[in-house]
C-alpha cells in the first residue's frame, strides 16, 4: 500500500478549498426550484404541468427594461421660464430712453419697437445655445414649460431663441420705415438674457413616477390551468409563465436566504467528494502523480477555471451558451502529461461538478462525456501538435451529431436550437484549437514535458545534437546507440520510452567542449597523454557541468537536464582514480576529486540511462562478442554499479534490473552480431 505522506495531506487540503472556493461562488438563489427550464429546449419535468395555484406572470427583465426606456423616451422634458427677467429687461430699456436716447432719436416709434421686440421675445423664452443644441440632436419638438406658479403649458421649441438668434430678429423684424443703424445703435444684445432653464428635477420626478406606475406583470395564470407538457418546447411564452412560478415558489419557501446554508452544505458535500475521489483513484492507482503536489494543484486549477467559467454563464443566465466553453480542453491537456486513464479520470470529475450549474444536466453530460472519450481515443499516441488540431475537428463533429442526436431522441425532432448551438460549438473549437498553445505554458510553468515535446527532442536536426554530430561525432553514435538500448529497457519495465530516448542524445553534449578528450572521438593522438590522471579525471568530469550549462543556455526541459546531472550520479572516474592510485601507493587520495558531482539517478529513466551509458561504452573495448561474453559483460557492469549504491535512490525493483540486463545483452547480441565473409572472385 503506498505511503501516506505531508504532501498528501497537502493535497487533500487544497482540494477540500477548492470545493470550499466553488461553493461560495455557486449561485444558489437559483437553485430551489425543481424544474429546470431553458427557452427554446423540451420540457423533461412531470407529463403535464399545471399551475398549483393562482399567480402572476411576471414580465421578464428585458420585457421591463424595454418598458422602462419607452416610457424616459415618451416623456416630454420640463424647462422653467422666468416672468422677471422680462420685465426687468423690458424697465431697462424704458430708463435709457427717458435718459438718453430720447434726446438722440427724435422718432418713438422706435421706443414702442423696442417694447414689442422685448415683450414677444421674453415671452416665447430664451435659451442657451448648448441646450438649443441638445434638443436639436434629441429630436425635442415640444417641451412643457413651467411659469411662476409652477402650471405646465405645451411649448413648441420653435419659438425659442438663442441669444445670437434674439440679436439677430431685433433687425429682421424691423418695419421698413425704420432705420437698422438705428436699431443696432441701441445695442439689444444689452437687453437680451436667459429666461427659460431645463428643470431637470421636475423632469425626472414625472419619468419616476410612470416607472411606479409600470406593471410587473401580463397576467395571472389560474390554479389547475395547464402550462406545459413533457417533451414540449418551451415557447418564450411558456418560458415567462415557468420563470414566474420559479419566482413565487421561492418566496414561499421564504426566499433563497433561508435556503442558502443547507444548500451550500449539500453543495460543498457533492464536490468534495467528487474531488476525492478523484485523488483516491491516483493514489491507489497513480501513486506516481500524488507523488508531487505541483500535480494535484495542476488538477485543481484546471478544475477551478471551467468551474468558475461554468457559474458565470448561470448566473448571467446564457445556458446554452456553456457549450462555447471547450471543456475537451481538460481531457486534452491532461492526456499531453499523463496518460489516457488519468486523463478520462480528470474530465469527468470536472464535467460532473460543471453539471451542477447548468439548465440541461443530463444531456450536457451525455455530449461531453462521448466529446471527452472521443478526444482521448484519438490521443491515445500523442507525437505531435498535428494530431491535437485533428482531434478539435472530430469533436467538433461529435458535438454537432449528439445535440442533433438527444433533440431527435427528446423531441422527435430537430430543434430551431440546433442551429444556434452550431455557433456555440465554433467558439469551442477555436478555444479548443489553442491548447497546443496551453501545452507551451503549462510546460514552462508546472515543468512538465510532454510527449509531444519529447518527439521534437528526439529530432537529431535540431541545433544541439546537429553540432554534436558535426564537433564530436564519436559520441553522437554512442548517444543514438544508448537511445536504442535505453528506450528498449524502458519499454520492456514500464517506463517512460520517449523521456529516455531525448535524455540519452542529451547527456553528453557537455563533452564538445573537449571532444577530443573521449576517447569514442580520438584518433592517434591522445591529449591525455600530457596530464596528471587527476587533470584528466577532471576534464572528464566537467562535460556533466558543461553539459547543464548548454542546455540552460538554450532553454532545455528540466526533465533532460536530469539526464545531463544524472548519468554519472556520484560515481568515480575509476580508470584515472586507479592509474593515480597505482601512482602514488603511499598517498591517502581524495576520492572527491576523482567523482563527478551528481547526484544519484531518482528515477527509472534516469537509472536505466546510467545503466545503458556504462554499458554501451564499455561493451565498445570487448574482443570477444559471443553471446555468452556480453551476458557476462552485462551482469559485470550492472551489478557494479548496484553495489556501489548509484541506483538507490530509483523506485527499480531488483526484477526491473534483471529485466534491464536481459534487455541489454539481447540487444548487444544484435547489435554486434557476426557477419559472413564475401568470398573473393577467381579468375
Amino acid at each position: 500500500m503506498t505511503p501516506f505522506k505531508t504532501t498528501h495531506l497537502y493535497e487533500l487540503l487544497t482540494l477540500i478549498l477548492l470545493a470550499l472556493v466553488i461553493t461560495v461562488l455557486s449561485p444558489h438563489d437559483e437553485d430551489t426550484f425543481q424544474y429546470q427550464v431553458i427557452q427554446g429546449k423540451p420540457w423533461l419535468g412531470d407529463e403535464l404541468l399545471v399551475a398549483p395555484f393562482n399567480f402572476p406572470i411576471y414580465k421578464s427583465d428585458e420585457m421591463i427594461q424595454r418598458e422602462r426606456d419607452s416610457v424616459r423616451q415618451s416623456i416630454l422634458p420640463y424647462y422653467q421660464i422666468d416672468t422677471l427677467t422680462g420685465a426687468k429687461m423690458l424697465h431697462k430699456w424704458e430708463e435709457e430712453w427717458t435718459a438718453k436716447w430720447s434726446k438722440e432719436v427724435s422718432d418713438e416709434a422706435y421706443y414702442y419697437y423696442m417694447c414689442d421686440y422685448l415683450r414677444d421675445l421674453y415671452r416665447n423664452g430664451i435659451i442657451e445655445e448648448e441646450t438649443a443644441t441638445r434638443l436639436r440632436q434629441d429630436d425635442v419638438l415640444e417641451v412643457k414649460l413651467l411659469d411662476a406658479g409652477q402650471v405646465s403649458r405645451l411649448t413648441p421649441v420653435t419659438l425659442f431663441s438663442t441669444p445670437m438668434e434674439a440679436y439677430q430678429q431685433a433687425s429682421e423684424r424691423l418695419p421698413q420705415e425704420l432705420s437698422k443703424s438705428v436699431i443696432r445703435k441701441f445695442d439689444p444684445s444689452n437687453y437680451i438674457q436667459v429666461n427659460v432653464y431645463p428643470n431637470e428635477a421636475k423632469t425626472q420626478q414625472v419619468i419616476d413616477d410612470e416607472l411606479r406606475n409600470l406593471s410587473k406583470s401580463v397576467g395571472v395564470v389560474q390554479k389547475g390551468e395547464r402550462i406545459i407538457s413533457k417533451g414540449e418546447i418551451v415557447s418564450p411564452h411558456q418560458y415567462d409563465i415557468l420563470q414566474s412560478l420559479r419566482r413565487v415558489t421561492e418566496e414561499q419557501q421564504g426566499g433563497s436566504l433561508r435556503q442558502a446554508l443547507p444548500m451550500g452544505v449539500g453543495t460543498f458535500l457533492i464536490i468534495v467528494s467528487l474531488l476525492l475521489g478523484l485523488w483516491f483513484f491516483l493514489f491507489y492507482y497513480r501513486p506516481k502523480i500524488v507523488k508531487e503536489y505541483k500535480n494535484t494543484l495542476f488538477f485543481s486549477l484546471l478544475i477551478l477555471i471551467f468551474s468558475v467559467l461554468t457559474i458565470i454563464f448561470a448566473r448571467i443566465e446564457l445556458g446554452a451558451w456553456v457549450y462555447a466553453i471547450p471543456y475537451v480542453s481538460v481531457a486534452i491537456l491532461v492526456r499531453t502529461f499523463f496518460e489516457s486513464r488519468t486523463a478520462v479520470y480528470a474530465f469527468l470529475t470536472t464535467i460532473l461538478i460543471c453539471a451542477l450549474y447548468v439548465p440541461f444536466a443530463l444531456e450536457f453530460i451525455i455530449i461531453q462525456f462521448i466529446a471527452g472519450m472521443l478526444a482521448v481515443f484519438s490521443l491515445r499516441s500523442l507525437s505531435s501538435r498535428a494530431q491535437i488540431i485533428r482531434a478539435t475537428f472530430l469533436i467538433f463533429v461529435i458535438y454537432n451529431v449528439m445535440t442533433c442526436s438527444y433533440s431527435l431522441m427528446t423531441g422527435g425532432a430537430l430543434g430551431r436550437n440546433d442551429l444556434s448551438n452550431l455557433l456555440y460549438f465554433s467558439f469551442n473549437l477555436i478555444f479548443n484549437m489553442f491548447s497546443y498553445l496551453l501545452i507551451y505554458l503549462i510546460e514552462k510553468g508546472f515543468g512538465y514535458v510532454s510527449n509531444i515535446t519529447l518527439v521534437e527532442l528526439s529530432d537529431v536536426n535540431r541545433p544541439l545534437p546537429r553540432q554534436l554530430s558535426e564537433q564530436a561525432p564519436g559520441t553522437f553514435q554512442h548517444s543514438m546507440q544508448m537511445a536504442l538500448l535505453a528506450s528498449d529497457a524502458a519499454t520492456a519495465i514500464g517506463a517512460d520510452a520517449r523521456l529516455v530516448r531525448a535524455g540519452a542524445l542529451y547527456h553528453d553534449i557537455g563533452k564538445m567542449r573537449n571532444a577530443a578528450y573521449f576517447t569514442e572521438n580520438q584518433g592517434s593522438v591522445n591529449p591525455h597523454d600530457q596530464l596528471t590522471p587527476m587533470e584528466s579525471a577532471a576534464v572528464i568530469i566537467k562535460h556533466v557541468t558543461d553539459g547543464i550549462a548548454m542546455a540552460q543556455k538554450h532553454n532545455l526541459p528540466p526533465a533532460i537536464q536530469d539526464f545531463i546531472r544524472m548519468h554519472h550520479g556520484r560515481g568515480v572516474t575509476k580508470y584515472f582514480y586507479n592509474e593515480y592510485c597505482n601512482a602514488h601507493p603511499d598517498e591517502t587520495v581524495d576520492v572527491d576529486k576523482f567523482t563527478y558531482p551528481g547526484p544519484n539517478p531518482n528515477s527509472k529513466e534516469t537509472g536505466i540511462l546510467m545503466l545503458a551509458d556504462a554499458i554501451e561504452a564499455s561493451s565498445r573495448s570487448l574482443k570477444d562478442l559471443s553471446k555468452e561474453t556480453l551476458i557476462a559483460h552485462v551482469n559485470k557492469i550492472v551489478d557494479s554499479i548496484v553495489a556501489d549504491g548509484l541506483l538507490n535512490d530509483t523506485p527499480l525493483t531488483f526484477r526491473d534490473i534483471q529485466t534491464i540486463k536481459d534487455v541489454f545483452a539481447e540487444k548487444l547480441a544484435t547489435i554486434y552480431h557476426s557477419r559472413i565473409a564475401y568470398p573473393e572472385l577467381k579468375r
